[in-house]
């Protein structure tokens, strides 16, 4: 189910990631014009440049659970508070989960970039006129590129400014997504499934989530693909694009996060209630 749903969004990834890395609106106007010229200029393909190597994170999707399961029923001796335990075991499956994310990004991200006119990245692609290079070619020479310039440090390029967005992401999202369960069961028939409600709650944390955490996951991006520290990203996109520099991106990342939250939730829970072992009963929060 993951593989289908990260088939489903991953054009919007893609632009999500071309419109962070533009300089202003250099070649997109915004989501919908990104997605109108990548499909006129480079066709389906242009749509999923990436897409075999990006896949490779969603192992970090049983690491990320497995490890916010096993914090939180720690944390949960020391503390009943729904939020301190969400923040507290989100956080610590968002450094777990950026160990496997991290290397994908970096390569991923370069192969997007690489099928844009005129694009000249950190690793010197560029679109050769008249040709079409297979992704799997290309990913070949983006790792031996990185690994010459960086060293095997190269492939955890940005993983400082991936960790500065994703656990306030988690921190975020975890207690919004309790919240708004809590809010909407208030607010509806008794009968409702609580699954639906759930559902209803994941969307809505992610938005919230994406909306503060946006202007790191901009730096983040641009720090992966570029050859700039994290405070010079900050100051050159402040100098030339203003605060608004920091949106870029954003409703492009919530059309791709929102559908995830909701498969997540849904099958999450679910899961959980049908393997949930005896010794986590009394740790249960749906």
């Amino acid at each position: 189910m993951a593989l289908s749903i990260r088939l489903a969004v991953y054009p919007i990834i893609l632009i999500r990631t071309r419109l962070q890395v533009q300089k202003g609106r250099t070649h997109y106007k915004g989501t919908s014009d990104a997605f109108s010229k990548i499909l006129k200029f480079e066709g389906i393909r242009g749509l999923y440049r990436g897409f075999l190597v990006n896949a490779f994170t969603l192992i970090s999707g049983q690491a990320y659970v497995t490890t916010y399961e096993l914090v939180r029923m720690y944390v949960s001796r020391y503390s009943d508070n729904n939020a301190v335990k969400s923040i507290i075991a989100g956080g610590s499956a968002s450094i777990v989960a950026q160990s496997f994310v991290v290397p994908s990004d970096v390569i991923s991200q370069h192969i997007m970039m690489a099928g844009q006119k005129g694009y000249r990245g950190r690793l010197e692609m560029f679109q050769i006129p008249g040709t079409t290079r297979r992704n799997f070619g290309q990913a070949k020479e983006i790792i031996v590129n990185i690994f010459k310039i960086d060293g095997p440090r190269g492939f955890y390029r940005g993983y400082l400014a991936a960790l500065l967005m994703y656990i306030p992401h988690s921190a975020v999202w975890w207690p919004s997504y309790h919240f708004f369960a809590e809010q909407i069961s208030k607010w509806t028939p008794s009968e409702w499934p609580h699954l639906i409600i759930q559902g209803i709650a994941g969307p809505m944390a992610a938005i919230a989530a994406c909306t503060v955490t946006n202007p790191m996951d901009v730096i983040k991006t641009r720090v992966q693909v570029g050859d700039k520290s994290i405070s010079d990203t900050f100051r050159q996109l402040l100098r030339e694009e203003g605060a608004w520099g920091f949106t870029k991106g954003l409703t492009a990342r919530i059309l791709s996060t929102a559908p995830t939250a909701l498969a997540l939730v849904v099958g999450y829970e679910t899961l959980k209630k049908i393997s949930l072992k005896e010794e986590f009963v009394a740790t249960r929060h749906w």
